[in-house]
């Protein structure tokens, strides 16, 4: 059975920091390109940061760039999102997934809140 689950989220005052973490399993998870997303109430889900099946490379969202990182410890079935200096903008659902270009898996969230 595939899943993905994350973790790691919660309430951060402003200029806090979260380290979420993503659980692959029921696939091999070094195969896939894994990214982070996240959902604002009321707004489309937006692409985050993403990595590449071996780590090697990442792309961020430009308001995030400087202030996350994405990184994975495949031998883990892992994948990190480390967020620095958050805003209360950063508030959000934030989701990780797993993609090839067949198919793609997604987690169920998990709540971040940045607030004073």
């Amino acid at each position: 059975q595939v899943q993905l689950v994350e973790s790691g989220g919660g309430w951060v005052q402003p200029g806090g920091s979260l380290k979420l973490s993503c659980v692959g399993s029921g696939f091999t998870f070094s195969g896939y390109a894994m990214s982070w997303w996240r959902q604002a109430p009321g707004k489309e889900r937006e692409f985050v940061a993403i990595t590449s099946g071996a780590g090697s490379s990442t792309t961020y969202l430009d308001s995030v760039r400087g202030r996350f990182t994405i990184s994975r410890d495949n031998a883990k079935n892992m994948g990190y999102l480390q967020m620095n200096n958050l805003k209360p903008e950063d508030t959000a659902v934030y989701y990780c997934k797993a993609r090839r270009p067949d198919v793609e898996y997604w987690g169920q969230g998990t709540q971040v809140t940045v607030s004073s």
